[in-house]
């Protein structure tokens, strides 16, 4: 007769070890000391064997039914039940140990080896998993976490008002769990599933430091122990003084700037909106680009890419430096821009519309975009004079040493 709950309740040890017996070979075994285990008899390549279920009541009579039937159809598929579950039992355990960290770290080393990523970008991905996104899932076994378990990262970061670095730390988790499927470590994608429901950036927006905050992100650039390569530290202070947008400054060919003019022109193909730029270089700003003859002058770019010298810099460099000095979310190189129009029109007097041009912003019609490229070019040096001569400023008043700001 089939067992029944109350039949396996009721069963008590004896001296020896004995069964109560189920259906098709499934049993209860009952211990002296009061154990009671399940176990199946079977038959597999000529020989008799038996498998473990598991014990009662932790696994009640309905559910090892079901077990026993799942190993009855393995049977019968031409697999050794047993096998199987000790199969089952090591995908667990390197399932456990496939976690978020260890898998993300493969994906980093494989990007960071291919031509997509440089030094730079390799080094800002892995600060930012290390720094955001390994705190909080990276324990946990990649294939058991759920969307909701990563939107806790994600919100976390957009807490910090960083919802740009919000949408690129998403981006790159996404990009991680493709790789994990592909290495059969996981079944889906939960990053994908959160694109719509995270905060979108503004459009145009990038974190800044305010005009009262610039004195004091001085001090700490200058007084920061935070290594630097030259040509980023160079390029850091080359964005601050032209307030040029990142993508213009990091692929600069040496072509472009005329030191013995003081001025730089870049070309239409180079700009946001296809038409070309006068950039007037103040006596800091020659400087700092002489400053890079002897390192690069060679290369084509003013800042080549380490990895790859016949690349230019990578564009995470500049934001990458702001982080590791402690502006992450604050500050980025394209903040510049927004800081240095706040500060001419703020504390130097500068008019909008000659900010407006230095920054070459769009305007409405096509005579003043055929025009605007040399326009008030002679306020436009001295303004851009002034600009650096204020920064200066600041670094006196931030270390005491004046003249340190031709080699900071």
């Amino acid at each position: 007769m089939p067992l029944s709950d109350a039949t396996c309740r009721a069963a008590k040890p004896k001296e020896k070890v004995y069964k109560l017996s189920d259906a098709r070979g499934l049993a209860l075994t009952i211990h002296p000391g009061g154990g009671k285990y399940w176990t199946g008899a079977y038959r597999f390549g000529g020989k008799q064997k038996s498998l473990s279920l598991g014990a009662y009541p932790e696994v009640s009579l309905a559910a090892v039914r079901e077990k026993w039937e799942d190993a009855r159809r393995q049977l019968k598929a031409g697999d050794d039940p047993g096998v199987e579950k000790q199969i089952s039992k090591i995908a667990q355990v390197v399932a456990q140990a496939r976690t978020f960290e260890v898998v993300a770290r493969e994906w980093h080393a494989h990007m960071a080896a291919s031509d997509e990523w440089g030094v730079g970008t390799a080094a800002e991905n892995l600060h930012r998993l290390e720094v955001d996104v390994f705190p909080v899932i990276g324990a946990d076994p990649i294939a058991k976490i759920a969307p909701q378990r990563l939107l806790l990262v994600f919100r976390e970061i957009e807490k910090r008002g960083a919802l740009e670095i919000a949408s690129r730390c998403r981006g790159m988790v996404s990009r991680v769990f493709n790789f994990a499927i592909v290495c059969g470590d996981t079944a889906g994608n939960p990053a994908a599933a959160l694109k719509d429901v995270m905060k979108k950036p503004k459009k145009g927006h990038f974190a800044s430091i305010t005009v009262e905050e610039f004195p004091q992100f001085i001090k700490d650039l200058i007084t920061s122990r935070t290594h630097m390569y030259p040509a980023t530290r160079v390029a850091l202070w080359l964005m601050m003084r032209t307030f040029v947008r990142t993508t213009e400054l990091i692929a600069v060919p040496w072509a472009e700037p005329d030191l013995e003019k003081a001025i730089w022109d870049i070309p239409p193909e180079r700009m946001k909106k296809g038409r070309g730029h006068v950039v007037p270089l103040s006596r800091q700003s020659v400087a700092l680009f002489r400053e890079m003859q002897p390192l690069t002058g060679r290369n084509k770019f003013v800042f080549p890419n380490q990895r790859r010298p016949d690349d230019h810099m990578s564009d995470g460099a500049i934001l990458k430096a702001l982080e590791n000095i402690g502006y992450a979310g604050r500050m980025t190189g394209h903040g510049f821009r927004s800081l240095a129009m706040g500060v001419l029109k703020q504390e130097l007097g500068y008019r909008h519309e000659v900010v407006d041009l230095q920054l070459s912003h769009a305007k409405g019609n096509k005579v003043d975009k055929a025009y605007d490229r040399a326009k008030f070019l002679v306020e436009r040096t001295k303004m851009m004079q002034d600009w650096s001569d204020y920064i200066d400023r600041l670094v006196d008043a931030a270390t005491s040493r004046p003249g340190i700001h031709l080699v900071a």
